[in-house]
C-alpha cells in the first residue's frame, strides 16, 4: 500500500496514498476498540496480551524489512523508538488495553477522540499553529466528543476514565514529539516502536502478576490474530507514515472517526447500547473532521507535507 521509505510509492498518486492511509487509521483503528474487547473476554490479560501483539508484528515486520534492505536503526534511533514505544504503545496503547476491563469499546473510542485537540495544543507549542478552519473543526469534533459522552448509555468507571485520559495525552505528546527526531523510515519506526513498546507493556504485565487462567478461546486468539495484522502492523505504520506526510491535525482525525465505527461494531457484535443520541453526536463529530479536511486541502503544499530530512521523521 505505502512505500516504507520516506515518500509515497512512484507507482501510486500523492493523494491516492494519503487516501488509503488515512482509510486504514479511520476504519481500522476504529474497529480494534471491539477487538480488544474481545480479546479479553476471551482470556487474556490485558498487558500480556498488548504486549505480545505489539511485540510478535513489530518482530515480524523488522524481519520483513531488512530482507528487503531498510537499514537497521542506528543506536540514537533505538533510543528515540524506545521513547515512543513508551508513550505510544506503553502509555497510549497499554491503558486504553487497561480500561477496557471495566468501560465499553465504544467509550474507549470516544475518550481517545480528544487526541486531535491535544495534538493541536502541542504542535503550537512547537511553533504548529493550527489555522483557523483547523481550530474550527477541534471544536467541532470535541463538542461532539462531550455529547457523546454526556448523557450517554455508555457506562464507565474511575479506573478505566483515569486511563482513558492518560492515553490519549501520552498518544498526542509521541506524536508531536517524533516530529524533528532522528528516526529511521517510517515502516522501520512502526516496527522499532511496536519492539520496544511491546517490551515495556510485557514486562510489565508480569510485573504486575498478569498470568492465564487457561487456555483463551477461540473467539479471543481470533482477535488477537485481527489485532496484530490489521491494528498493529497495517493501522499503525499507515498512521506513521501519515505523520511524516501531512499535517499533525490531519494525521489525527482519525480519533474523530474511530468512535463511530467503534460505537457501532460494539452495537452491532457486542451488545453494546447504541442511541440516537449518540447517532446525533457522531454526525457532529464528522461535521469536525470534515473541516479538518478541508483546512488541509487549503493549506500550502509546503505546509501540509514539509520534506522529510535526516533530522524530521514520523
Amino acid at each position: 500500500m505505502i512505500s516504507p521509505h520516506t515518500s509515497s510509492s512512484p507507482a501510486m498518486p500523492r493523494g491516492l496514498a494519503i487516501g488509503l492511509a488515512l482509510a486504514a487509521v479511520y476504519v481500522i483503528w476504529g474497529s480494534t476498540y471491539l477487538g480488544i474487547r474481545l480479546a479479553l473476554e476471551g482470556g487474556f490479560p490485558p498487558l500480556l496480551m498488548a504486549g505480545g501483539r505489539f511485540l510478535v508484528a513489530g518482530a515480524m515486520m523488522y524481519v520483513v524489512l531488512r530482507w528487503r534492505g531498510v537499514p537497521t536503526p542506528t543506536r540514537a534511533q533505538w533510543k528515540n523508538l524506545a521513547v515512543m514505544g513508551f508513550l505510544m504503545m506503553g502509555l497510549g496503547n497499554g491503558m486504553v488495553t487497561l480500561a477496557e476491563q471495566w468501560v465499553s469499546s465504544g467509550l474507549a473510542a470516544v475518550a481517545v477522540a480528544s487526541a486531535p485537540l491535544w495534538i493541536g495544543l502541542f504542535a503550537s507549542l512547537r511553533g504548529q499553529h493550527p489555522r483557523r478552519l483547523e481550530w474550527i473543526g477541534l471544536g467541532i469534533g470535541f463538542i461532539g466528543v462531550v455529547w457523546l459522552n454526556a448523557g450517554s448509555s455508555l457506562v464507565g468507571s474511575p479506573k478505566g476514565l483515569v486511563a482513558l485520559l492518560i492515553a490519549p495525552l501520552a498518544w498526542a505528546f509521541g506524536s508531536i514529539w517524533s516530529r524533528g527526531r532522528d528516526m529511521p523510515s517510517p515502516f522501520m519506526s512502526a516496527s522499532g516502536q511496536m519492539l520496544c513498546g511491546g517490551a515495556m507493556m510485557l514486562a510489565a504485565g508480569f510485573a504486575t502478576g498478569e498470568s492465564f487462567d487457561g487456555v483463551p478461546t477461540l473467539k479471543g486468539m481470533l482477535a488477537v490474530a485481527y489485532l496484530m495484522t490489521f491494528g498493529s502492523i497495517i493501522g499503525f505504520t499507515a498512521y506513521i507514515w501519515l505523520l511524516d506526510h501531512v499535517r499533525p491535525t490531519l494525521a489525527g482525525s482519525y480519533a474523530y472517526v474511530n468512535p463511530v465505527i467503534a460505537v457501532m461494531l460494539g452495537a452491532w457484535l457486542a451488545a453494546e447500547r447504541f442511541t440516537s443520541h449518540d447517532l446525533g453526536a457522531m454526525g457532529v463529530i464528522l461535521l469536525g473532521v470534515v473541516a479538518i479536511t478541508l483546512a488541509k486541502a487549503r493549506a500550502p503544499k509546503t505546509a501540509a507535507s514539509p520534506a522529510p530530512t535526516a533530522d524530521e521523521s514520523a
